[in-house]
């Protein structure tokens, strides 16, 4: 399958290189065709990987991953291009985590309104479906490193059909084995909000390798 991952950090090199992994093609997008870091991630992920602008790797991709920045998701997917993104699926795993007064971060937007939701309304053609933001990258492509995988994932979205696709590709290419659905995208709020309390989490255990579990 053609993905486009758009994103060049941490979260887009581990999510880019386990596709690779399993035989797709993946262009990572950047603001710049020639960015420095996809192509280090290029030069070492073989030939399924190819880079470009936001713009080529959206439209490359038959889905996108949104690994960018949260603060800066808007900008780089306006860049990418509504058209093409249009009637694909959007899998937003960002944060719109605010660094300007250092640490611990705050949210820039939160409450009453989220990143996923400001992305699906900015793109009203394109499936955004919210997941894998609640914990770090390795464990996102790897849910095994921690407690056997024995853990949960969740997913919110407006549209069935992508929840369904994601929740495939979460426990078939990822290896997630429990998957909960949130509802809506208006679900972005608590799982973005989520993510200050697990900068807590981290910086009391002195990592980050850990998820949470839901117990019934």
């Amino acid at each position: 399958m053609k993905i486009a991952v758009l994103g060049t950090g941490v979260v887009g090199n581990a999510i880019a290189s386990k596709l690779v992994s399993l035989g797709h093609d993946v262009k990572m997008g950047a603001r710049d065709a020639g960015n420095e870091k996809a192509a280090a991630w290029v030069k070492g992920a073989g030939p399924h990987a190819s880079q470009g602008t936001f713009a080529d790797a959206a439209a490359f991709g038959e889905l996108a991953f949104n690994c960018t920045a949260g603060v800066g998701s808007l900008a780089a997917l306006q860049a990418a291009g509504a058209k093409n993104l249009a009637g694909k699926i959007l899998i937003d795993v960002s944060n719109p985590l605010d660094f300007s007064k250092g640490m611990p971060p705050t949210l820039s937007v939160c409450n009453t309104d989220s990143l996923g939701e400001q992305l699906q309304r900015a793109f009203p053609e394109t499936k955004v479906v919210k997941t894998l933001n609640t914990l770090t990258c390795t464990v996102m492509v790897n849910p095994a490193l921690v407690a056997g995988g024995d853990h949960d994932v969740f997913v919110g979205g407006n549209d069935a059909g992508a929840k369904g696709k994601v929740t495939e590709i979460l426990k078939g290419w990822f290896g997630w084995k429990n998957v909960i659905d949130l509802g809506d995208i208006s679900t972005s709020r608590g799982v973005e909000m989520a993510v200050i309390f697990w900068v807590s989490l981290m910086g009391a255990q002195k990592t980050p390798m850990f998820n949470y579990k839901i117990q019934r």
